[in-house]
């Protein structure tokens, strides 16, 4: 309280009680340490032992020890948070058990309940569209950088969220550790669908004929490819692709490519004997960047779909013979 006050001669009255207050600063340690160990205490123990714990034994360093089991005492284990697997377990049953729901009520009845004759006699279908963070993690980026390369790929909402931007950097300079002699692609993939209990699902799309996208590129060429849901491992790098070229500029194309057009390739390699897509076993989407050319790069997609032409009536644009292909001539 002196301290707070003026006096016409206070520098002397100051001195004292800044001296007083030296000397009777390890006498206020020493008694709010007390005060502290006695009211912070252990549950299990009785005020006789929680004093006698307090009390320092040599002068600073006692009043250390008990400032240590102070902090001891207060970070106890019944503050910390139960997880409850029981309830976590039963949750997950309950929203498998939903799906699994959805979909009997899309073999029965209809997709999204609505009536199987709607959905056969429908031309244009909507699969994939960007409106949302949501949408964004139903695909995957990659690049090059998994095996050591330098390429960057990213992906985004673009303006107003009704788009997505997929953006980076393309670089050719192969990795230096003796393994890989060639880079430079990024990607975009779907995430395979998923059904009740985390089955493997695919997309039925026996009722069209062609792709159907909106883009806007910077004039790069890509390449479109298609994944079978496979039931054997070495089969998973098996797919089949179609170039897609665009234009550049601010203006949107829109894109249609028959599945006709799909030629099958493996490890990225086109193959001699062709195969028809099955378009009943299509399990993801991807595109591939890899032209080889340095540099930045962007793509943007309104969204994905498919559709029935009616002008178009090729079943399948490659040719076989039972020398490339004996299976399909037996």
């Amino acid at each position: 309280m002196a301290l707070v006050c003026k006096f016409p001669s206070g520098s002397p009255i100051l001195r004292k009680c800044l001296k007083s207050c030296r000397t009777l600063r390890p006498l206020l340690g020493l008694c709010t340490a007390d005060y502290c160990c006695g009211s912070l205490q252990k549950p299990g123990t009785t005020p006789g032992r929680a004093s006698e714990q307090g009390k320092p034994k040599e002068g600073l360093q006692g009043h250390e020890q008990t400032q240590t089991e102070v902090t001891l005492d207060i970070s106890s284990s019944e503050e910390r948070p139960e997880m409850d697997f029981d309830k976590a377990i039963r949750d997950e049953v309950k929203n498998h058990l939903k799906l699994l729901k959805n979909e009997f009520v899309n073999y029965w009845i209809g997709p999204e309940g609505r009536p199987l004759h709607d959905v056969l006699l429908e031309q244009t279908r909507v699969v994939w569209q960007f409106r949302g963070r949501e949408d964004l993690d139903k695909w995957l980026v990659t690049s090059d950088k998994v095996i050591g390369g330098r390429s960057e790929a990213f992906l985004k909402m673009g303006k107003n969220n009704q788009s997505a931007l997929l953006y980076g950097t393309l670089s050719t300079e192969a990795a230096k550790d003796g393994e890989n002699s060639r880079s430079g692609y990024c990607a975009m993939i779907s995430r395979v669908l998923r059904g009740a209990f985390e089955r493997r699902q695919s997309y039925d799309w026996t009722q069209y004929n062609s792709l159907y996208l909106r883009i806007r590129g910077d004039g790069r060429p890509w390449m479109v490819n298609l994944r079978e849901q496979m039931e054997f491992i070495q089969s998973q790098e098996r797919m089949y692709s179609y170039f897609m070229y665009t234009r550049g500029g601010p203006y949107w194309q829109e894109v249609k490519i028959p599945f006709s057009k799909f030629f099958f390739t493996n490890k990225g390699r086109i193959r001699d004997a062709q195969y028809q897509l099955l378009l009943d076993r299509i399990s993801s989407i991807g595109f591939t960047l890899a032209d080889k050319v340095d540099g930045p790069f962007f793509l943007e997609i309104d969204f994905i779909g498919v559709f029935t032409d009616p002008a178009h009536t090729e079943e399948f644009a490659y040719e076989n013979s039972p020398v490339l292909n004996p299976r399909l001539f037996r």
